[in-house]
């Protein structure tokens, strides 16, 4: 056997990443490809799941050559992908309609029709997560209200990574970590909820067999081989929703529950590993199945990182991040009385308000520029703050691995430890959800025993960075919050 590696795939809203990791779980290879975004009317979010297989398929075919000219022999491929979308396939396999995405908002009536038919406390209970616009299943009741004639048609409903697995393999398969963010996966049972589709009239057959995260599911159709370059018996493995294979990548996972991460990203993601699958009763957070067998929480907040963008681009376009951060850092814990609300895009966890929007206040004729930028920082970090509220009675964490384009800025991650009083660790390179995938892939390829043993094996090692203080931020948030209509 030559140099053996593993192959994983992430195929993300903007673009299909693939990387090759050897047994060391160094990137020997990789390649990204894009595709086009579809708002054909507003509110609603598209893709064609045709776009996605070309582009998947050419991004194999360029690291399969680099493979072959590093004499590199790839044994397993696992995949990973943007959660929630819905690909609707007729009985001959072809696609019926490009696939709505996980932030389509058309299915507002859908919603209010899985709440009506399943009280949201049994929901919640059962599926871990209230009826949320932007899951499969409110998607496929919009199908069959909406598009009568293309329901008459459906034969599967996949979620975007698993499509790619059918044009892969051929075969029909999802595994929980994907299938938790449909809405209608039992997450106790780790299969689908017969009660839930029963009051919804669904047919159970709609939806595919749900196996193991690290479980081969086929191996690739020769057609796709010759395609690709890649060989004809290599195994494909389920894999794992992005965040879940993140969080794979970073070595998080039942048999660590006192460390998870935050991502400063567009969005703000908190995760926390969980060995059972414990919800919060009022669905303020999500509760998924995770890649390693077990469960997480992951709290979303829908401006981070994006709303320093966001500044940048509106307000400051000349300026660079490090400028503005250090403006930022220029000022105190409170910013001199100004507050930022940063719910630019409504908010997620954990007040579910997708009509909230942001907005300073305390603004005064003696404040500038990095008066904003301070307030802004600081809005995020009281976001997380919030939905970890929510998260630490049912969590058991202690420490923070931070992520995503935020994670560059000690100050940022500074303010999340001081917000959270959680210790953060910065970490060099984060793996992304492609190398979660190669490494859910280790096994099957016979590098490792079992999951678990690839996790402790190849998990990154973090620094810590030092808490700033934000005790009075928390407190003008706190305010600024309670006067807010709609909010607690």
């Amino acid at each position: 056997m030559n140099k053996p590696v593993t192959l994983g795939l992430d195929l993300g809203t903007s673009g299909v990443k693939v990387v090759a990791l050897d047994a060391g779980g160094q990137v020997v290879a990789s390649a990204a490809r894009t595709y086009p975004l579809l708002t054909p009317q507003p509110g609603w979010t598209e893709q064609r799941p045709q776009d996605w297989a070309a582009a998947s398929l050419d991004a194999l075919a360029s690291v399969a050559d680099t493979l072959r000219a590093g004499g590199w022999t790839p044994l397993a491929l696992g995949l990973s992908g943007q959660m929630h979308g819905a690909v609707f396939l007729d009985a001959s396999g072809d696609v019926i309609r490009p696939a709505p995405l996980w932030n389509d908002q058309r299915t507002g009536a859908a919603v209010d029709e899985i709440e009506g038919s399943i009280p949201r406390g049994e929901l919640i209970a059962r599926t871990g997560n209230r009826a949320v616009t932007g899951f499969q299943l409110p998607k496929l009741l919009w199908l069959r209200a909406a598009e009568p004639q293309n329901f008459a048609r459906l034969h599967k409903v996949l979620l975007p990574k698993d499509y790619l697995g059918h044009v892969l393999t051929g075969q029909f398969f999802t595994e929980p970590s994907d299938a938790s963010g449909t809405g209608a996966l039992n997450l106790a049972a780790r299969t689908w909820d017969m009660d839930v589709l029963g009051a919804l009239s669904l047919n159970v057959n709609l939806f595919p067999e749900v196996v193991e995260s690290w479980a081969v599911v086929g191996r690739l159709l020769p057609e796709v081989a010759a395609q690709t370059g890649l060989p004809a018996d290599l195994k494909v493995v389920a894999g794992g929703g992005d965040n879940a294979a993140a969080g794979i990548g970073l070595g998080l996972g039942a048999h660590r529950p006192g460390v998870g991460s935050v991502s400063l990203g567009t969005s703000g993601v908190l995760f926390a590993p969980l060995d059972t699958p414990t919800p919060d009763p009022l669905g303020r957070v999500h509760l998924f199945a995770h890649a390693d067998g077990g469960y997480h929480l992951l709290g979303v907040t829908l401006a981070c990182a994006g709303a320093l963008q966001w500044f940048r681009d509106t307000l400051a376009p000349d300026a660079d991040f490090a400028a503005l951060l250090a403006e930022a850092g220029t000022v105190p814990d409170g910013a001199e009385g100004v507050t930022f609300l940063p719910y630019l895009a409504g908010e997620r966890s954990p007040l579910m308000n997708p009509d909230l929007r942001g907005s300073w206040a305390g603004l005064s004729l003696a404040h500038r520029r990095p008066h904003l930028i301070r307030a802004l920082l600081e809005g995020t970090v009281c976001a997380l703050a919030d939905t970890y509220r929510v998260m630490r009675p049912i969590s058991s964490l202690e420490t923070l691995l931070a992520t995503g384009g935020g994670a560059r800025s000690g100050l940022w991650l500074g303010m999340v430890s001081g917000a959270l009083d959680l210790p953060v660790q910065h970490i060099g390179h984060a793996p992304g959800a492609a190398e979660g995938a190669a490494l859910l892939a280790m096994p099957a390829a016979g590098l490792f025993p079992d999951l678990q043993a690839v996790m402790d094996t190849l998990r990154p090692q973090g620094k810590a960075v030092p808490p700033q203080p934000v005790e009075q931020a928390l407190k003008q948030h706190a305010q600024a919050l309670r006067g807010l209509p709609g909010t607690p």
